[in-house]
């Protein structure tokens, strides 16, 4: 983290060319992720993205405005050394996936519950071939294996970068269905979003909203649009 908070000595960042992709300088000076490894990605629009986003520096190094930056050094430190490990986690959201869990009341609810995530499930089934089972309650119920496999080969579809964008967009949704639904353009990301959120969105409407937790709540939005953004760029 030391790196992270030391002070802006460059005066411009520049996308380049190089072995294996495209990566970033700093005043010719090739920028490593915080692990040592050389930045390289795959496509000049993130290399772009992430020399942008180290001119925008002032001052001390602040990587909460560096979401592009952060993604790409996830990808090569994180997901990389360990791809397997990481796509069998994720791929087991779908066992408890959020769209999977209904409410047992009150009936509109349910209703928009219904309106909002049967069609996920129906796409789930015929577009990913893994139809998946509901339920009411929070008590886990098991998954077909056959579906099973199906996501996690889809998930394993995936390169390290869009890997960890997927990570993010499963994290902050709680729902592999809807992230696989936005990397495969069923969904853009602000539509996962809202439907992630059925339940709480009905929860303010009963009880209103507490500012600290849209504070939180806008926060998780815009890192869930970033990760749209990032699996953009990876071309």
């Amino acid at each position: 983290m030391s790196a992270w908070a030391a002070k802006r000595f460059w005066k411009q960042a520049s996308a380049v060319g190089c072995e294996g992709g495209y990566t970033v300088t700093l005043d010719g000076r090739a920028v490593k992720t915080p692990a040592k490894t050389r930045l390289v990605v795959p496509t000049l629009q993130m290399s772009q993205a992430i020399a942008q986003e180290w001119d925008a520096q002032d001052g001390l190094i602040k990587p909460d405005t560096m979401p592009v930056t952060r993604a790409a050094n996830s990808a090569l430190d994180k997901v990389a050394p360990q791809f397997d490990a990481v796509s069998v986690s994720l791929a087991a959201y779908g066992e408890t996936d959020l769209l999977c869990y209904r409410a047992t009341g009150p009936q509109e609810l349910i209703d928009r519950q219904a309106q909002g995530w049967d069609p996920l499930l129906t796409w789930s089934a015929q577009s990913l071939q893994a139809p998946l089972l509901v339920t009411a309650g929070v008590v886990p119920i098991p998954q077909p294996e056959a579906s099973r496999r199906a996501l996690l080969d889809a998930v394993r579809s995936f390169d390290n970068f869009r890997l960890a964008a997927v990570h993010d967009l499963i994290a902050i949704t709680g729902s592999l269905v809807l992230a696989l639904a936005v990397t495969r353009a069923r969904l853009t990301g602000a539509e996962a979003w809202t439907l992630s959120r059925i339940d709480e969105t009905w929860q303010n409407e009963q009880w209103g909203v507490d500012d600290e937790a849209a504070a939180l709540e806008a926060m998780k939005r815009e890192a869930l649009l970033a990760a749209e953004r990032f699996f953009g760029l990876c071309g």
